[in-house]
């Protein structure tokens, strides 16, 4: 890939409604960053609005920032881009990153649970975290208070991996400040934020796909009922990753969310020879380094003004699923998928988790 067209790619996801769904149908469509950011104008225009790309001179400050930090890009299409993350549903197109980006291409475990954990809780976190290092695989969470560092913690000497919800040059918690730079040093840092974003809520669900998207196996140790730890586990679920959960007293509210996950179906699991037991002999096949392939949804570039009117009556302000506008609408997925990339384009769609879309 040329210095020109990762730029390109980089001015593509930064730019505004273009997440990371909209950016492989553009890719996929236009062959090339640049050929997408010439067009993304005139889509917007179809779809009802006015589309801008970023500013260039904005990505080279992005950069120049990236690089005074000693971090640097991998985007989709690296060769050294992980693979397991390539096949999640919205992948982040740009990640960038401190440390030893091999310890992606090894086997990975990720690890989440309750902020407020118990004492008993981090410290099983934290050895079982020193078990799996011992048995050869890199531990993955999420930086967070509570069974995120202690199994950071327990796995610091031997491959960790901390996935944040901001900018690489911001420390949160504040309290994990030393931690987070051991890591950069010792493990590996991800985010997909540029340098300088804040801690905001809604990016800590975002964050939650990457965690879950570089690991073979989820792990929750301990967790409430609609925690963030329950979304970590879901969104492994519906990538077909393993689920694992450690049962907890029927009597803490903190361990009624892994007790709940195992009568769904997640593996109960004791101690890191009940992990590698569920996660199976370690594939090879499955943690190998790729490149990205930018097939994806199919797109057209001849759409009749009354196939757009028939997509747009069928939405609404309640999300629905594409593949049920798709059902409805009785037209091919490509002339759905175009109209759906113009709207958002134009700021009058959003979407959401489990391809749905709905209207702004």
């Amino acid at each position: 890939m040329s210095e020109q067209e990762r730029f390109n790619r980089l001015r593509l996801i930064r730019s505004p409604r273009i997440g990371p769904v909209t950016f492989r149908q553009l890719m996929a469509r236009f062959g090339t960053a640049g050929e997408a950011l010439r067009a993304v104008p005139e889509l917007a225009a179809r779809g009802g609005g006015k589309g801008a790309v970023i500013d260039a001179g904005l990505v080279e400050q992005e950069i120049a920032r990236t690089r005074a930090v000693s971090a640097r890009y991998l985007l989709m299409g690296d060769r050294d881009y992980p693979f397991l993350l390539d096949q999640m549903e919205g992948a982040p197109p740009a990640l960038i990153v401190r440390g030893d980006t091999g310890l992606m291409a090894r086997e990975c475990v990720a690890m989440v649970g309750a902020r407020n954990a118990s004492a008993a809780a981090c410290r099983f976190a934290r050895t079982l975290a020193q078990d799996l290092g011992q048995r050869g695989a890199v531990v993955v969470s999420g930086l967070a208070r509570g069974i995120d560092t202690a199994a950071h913690q327990g796995s610091i000497g031997s491959g960790t991996i901390a996935v944040i919800a901001c900018g690489i040059d911001i420390a949160f918690p504040p309290e994990n400040e030393a931690l987070q730079e051991q890591i950069a040093e010792q493990g590996l840092l991800v985010t997909e934020h540029p340098p300088g974003t804040q801690p905001l809520a809604r990016q800590f669900p975002a964050r939650n796909r990457i965690i879950a998207g570089l690991a073979r196996g989820t792990v929750v140790v301990e967790a409430a009922p609609k925690s963030g730890s329950l979304i970590t586990a879901r969104l492994a679920g519906e990538a077909g990753r393993e689920v694992m959960a450690v049962p907890g007293s029927p009597l803490d509210p903190r361990a009624q969310g892994c007790n709940q996950l195992i009568r769904e179906g997640a593996v109960l699991v004791q101690n890191a020879a009940d992990v590698i037991e569920a996660m199976g002999a370690i594939d090879p096949r499955m943690v190998r380094q790729g490149s990205f392939d930018f097939a994806g949804a199919p797109v057209s570039s001849d759409v009749a003004e009354h196939e757009r009117a028939a997509i747009f009556a069928l939405l609404g302000t309640a999300p629905v699923p594409v593949d049920e506008v798709i059902r409805l609408s009785g037209l091919g997925p490509a002339v759905v998928h175009t109209v759906l990339l113009e709207l958002e384009l134009a700021a009058r769609l959003e979407r959401h988790a489990g391809g749905r879309v709905s209207l702004s």
